[in-house]
Parts: C-alpha cells; structure tokens; sequence
C-alpha cells in the first residue's frame, strides 16, 4: 500500500520522520474523522477499510460526493476548512497527521509536494469522469460503473465474493438514482449472469467483459 500512498517517495529517514508526527485511528461504522465547514485540523492516510465523502444539501439532505479506499489521502492540506465530512464506511484505521505539521513537513520535502500536486490532479479527473458518469450515461452505466470502480479499488477477482461497502440506498444517493432503479439493475445483472449476489452487501463478479461494454456504453 505504501507504493500508492502519498508517503511513497520518502526515503526511510523521512519516513521515520513521519512517522513520528502521526497517530493511527481507528473508526467504527458511521464514525465520522472530519465535519464540513469546521477547520481543517487534520489529514491523514487510509490504511484499512473505506469512508465516504459526504456534503449537506440546502434541505438537509446528505449527498455523498466521493468514496476513499485503502491508500487514499484524506484532508486538506495548507486549506482552512473542510468542504465536505469525512465518515467510516466500514471498520477502519487512518494514520493521521495535524495539519500544520504535516503542511511543514511537505513544505521541506519536494517529494511529498509532488505527490499532493499529483492527488490533485487525479482528483481533478475523477470529478470530471463523475460529472460524465451523471450527466450523460444511463442508469445501467451508472450501476455498471460503480461496481467495477468499488470491485477494482478492494481488489476484488472473478468468482470471489466481496462485501461491498456502500448498501443500495447509499449507491443510490451517489448515482443521483431511486433505490428502486438500483435494486432493479442490480437483479438484472444477477439474472444475466455478469454478477452473483449470495446475500447481504456480498457481490461474486462473473462475468467482467460484459460489465465493462454496459459501463461504457
């Protein structure tokens, strides 16, 4: 995990280093790490399990904006405040780091500042594959889509079970779908043999080449 990580290009002294500036977390289910609008005060590394990315609508209604999986870097960095909360998926552990200490020490490590300028940018195109993915692709697609990211991002292989980390209203409620749309796409996959689902939140990937065509269009 190290390798994808933000700490990835330190060497063992600036590891050691880093090391020594952080605390690791852990979070129950439902446990929320940050608040949207309080002060950025923390920033942190995802070392198991998924949270969610979430931002409160002007009718109070709670819209999931983002998924982060194991190695994802969380926070933000040389930022104020916190523009959306950040909440436990699952049982989960994050290394985390005071903001401003972490700011400093980025501040004297190029490698680290490279590689926030590179999560920068990487977050920039999956907001642009999201504004595609809501915009313009079906409900299939989208159900489609949404599968193969969480399947690839937990490391999921063909005939394995996996247990999903988002239920079918959360899926939903990131989509911009009813959960009846959700359930519906879900079951046709099933019957068509591209997925199994032995029960719960568990998904059995059968058949990827044609989840990939229906995600694609």
């Amino acid at each position: 995990m190290r390798a994808s990580a933000i700490c990835g290009s330190l060497d063992a002294i600036g590891l050691e280093e880093l090391g020594r500036m952080g605390r690791k977390v852990h979070l129950c289910p439902g446990q929320t790490l940050l608040w949207e609008g309080d002060e950025s005060v923390l920033v942190g590394n995802v070392l198991e399990g998924m949270l969610k990315l979430s931002t409160v609508t002007g009718d109070g209604r709670e819209q999931i904006v983002g998924i982060v999986f194991p190695s994802d870097f969380i926070g933000r960095p040389f930022g104020k405040d916190s523009h959306h909360s950040v909440t436990a998926l699952t049982e989960a552990r994050v290394c985390v780091f005071r903001r401003g200490a972490f700011d400093g020490f980025a501040s004297s490590h190029a490698g680290i500042e490279a590689a926030l300028l590179r999560r920068t940018f990487d977050e920039l195109d999956r907001a642009r594959r999201w504004m595609l993915l809501l915009g313009r692709m079906s409900a299939t697609e989208r159900v489609a889509s949404l599968l193969l990211e969480m399947i690839d991002r937990l490391g999921g292989v063909s005939g394995t079970p996996l247990s999903l980390p988002l239920s079918r209203q959360q899926m939903a409620d990131l989509l911009g779908l009813a959960i009846e749309t959700v359930s519906r796409t879900m079951t046709r996959f099933e019957r068509e043999g591209l997925i199994a689902l032995p029960g719960g939140r568990r998904v059995v990937l059968r058949d990827r080449a044609d989840l990939e065509r229906i995600a694609t269009g």
